[in-house]
């Protein structure tokens, strides 16, 4: 017997499971005889461990710590150093790694200080040091170094103008990469002539490796023109603190050095291995979803685009199964992944999962029947959304006759970016807390 808002639930939860970083890392790695086994996508690859004098463990992101638990049960005693930076509340107890804790998504003194460690740790490494460097969504602000003349309050606005300017990942990271003495790659030329191993859990659509926690151990082909370009394009010069505008236009013009691109020897002894991604979770939720009696269907794993634009798509998939008019069998399972943006026009609160689900919701609003037998969820798989302490939200047909009953209009609270506030009060915040993994969001919607 299904039983839709519980069964979502309990979709989300399964499908985060599979991407859960400290099984995920411990499926796919071993250590035989003094050999460490890596087993991935691409293949296998072993690393005769004897070869090296010293080997560090280091780790950025919402899912390091989790993931440094993983790296001290295979390696064990082997570890010589080891620092992870990840978010409040993210943290996990570890034996010989370091686990520091700092801001996201504004970066704070937290993640200067992080970065600054694993920085220091990197840049002593030789020849004969192995660093398994743990990446996964979150890096960017967690993982924050500003150049000289750019202060951690001017980076700290910039970020916040470039989270609200409608600009997508891959573009606001172009712009963090030219504004960090880590990012970019930066981190690998730190970290040279060490032998680097990257493994790596995706947050972003496309699974970029340049683009995840701002590739700090990849070639960038961005560059400063491509930083300034985007700039311009979203109207935010006048917005940016003038010491950030001035390094980008310095860079522009020769007099700091760009970041390493393609055949620069920094990246000889670098490997990066992706173990998971926005693909998985979604896999893994349409199987479950089947084995509770659905009819499962997954979109895609890559939706970007405008969050509450995005909603219109589903809220018309939904009208068609109703109707009988698409070819989706009920009780219908509809999936979707990956990263949509919010531009902020308002002064609430909230995140781009909860601004699509209102935005769904807003499509219904002013029939009373409009939602019956449909529910949507959209939730962040890190549980946060925006700045705020639920993963997303969950409506279902009930939750239109509360709004009503409340005398709350979904378009009014759209139109302020408020979405947090709206389901605070009609119910229908998603609150999972930490999850310590992290590979975009996804959306679940149930029609029977």
């Amino acid at each position: 017997m299904i039983n839709p808002e519980n069964d979502m639930r309990s979709i989300f939860s399964h499908a985060l499971r599979r991407v859960d970083p400290y099984e995920m890392i411990i499926r796919s790695m071993s250590v035989e005889n003094d050999t460490l086994v890596i087993s991935h996508g691409a293949g296998t690859l072993r690393e005769d461990l004897r070869s090296y004098r010293d080997i560090m463990v280091l780790g950025i992101g919402k899912a390091s710590s989790k993931m440094g638990m993983a790296m001290e049960e295979i390696l064990g005693e082997r570890i010589s150093r080891g620092a992870v930076v990840t978010k409040y509340g993210h943290a996990e107890p570890l034996k010989s790694i370091q686990v520091m804790q700092a801001g996201h998504p504004i970066p704070d003194k937290n993640s200067v200080a992080g970065a600054r460690a694993l920085f220091d740790l990197a840049s002593g490494a030789d020849e004969k040091t192995l660093i398994i460097n743990l990446v996964s969504g979150g890096g960017s602000a967690l993982f924050s170094l500003p150049p000289e003349g750019i202060s951690l309050k001017d980076k700290q606005a910039a970020t916040k103008v470039l989270l609200e300017s409608g600009a997508d990942i891959g573009e606001i990271n172009c712009i963090r990469k030219h504004l960090s003495q880590v990012k970019g790659g930066l981190f690998a030329r730190a970290a040279f002539p060490a032998r680097m191993i990257n493994i790596i859990l995706s947050d972003v659509v496309g699974d970029r490796l340049d683009t995840i926690a701002s590739g700090i151990a990849v070639p960038d082909d961005t560059t400063y023109d491509q930083a300034l370009d985007i700039v311009n394009r979203y109207h935010i010069r006048d917005r940016l603190p003038a010491s950030v505008v001035d390094y980008l236009e310095s860079g522009k013009k020769g007099e700091v050095p760009d970041t390493p691109k393609q055949g620069d020897p920094v990246f000889d002894r670098v490997l990066n291995i992706l173990l998971g991604n926005n693909l998985a979770v979604c896999i893994a939720a349409r199987d479950h979803g089947v084995s509770l009696g659905y009819r499962a269907v997954l979109l895609t794993s890559t939706l970007t685009g405008e969050a509450r634009e995005a909603a219109k798509f589903f809220a018309a998939i939904a009208r068609d199964i109703r109707k009988g008019t698409a070819d989706f069998a009920r009780p219908a399972l509809i999936l979707a992944g990956g990263e949509t943006t919010v531009t902020i026009r308002g002064t609430g609160k909230g995140g781009r999962n909860q601004e699509m689900v209102l935005s769904f919701l807003n499509e219904f609003s002013g029939n009373q029947t409009g939602l019956e037998g449909i529910y949507f969820l959209s939730a962040g798989t890190d549980g946060t959304d925006g700045p705020t302490d639920a993963a997303g939200a969950l409506i279902g047909p009930d939750l239109l006759h509360e709004a009503a009953r409340l005398g709350l209009n979904p378009g009014a609270y759209l139109g302020n970016n408020d979405s947090y506030h709206f389901f605070e009060q009609a119910g229908g915040l998603f609150i999972t807390g930490p999850t310590n993994t992290n590979v975009c969001d996804i959306q679940l919607m149930i029609v029977t």
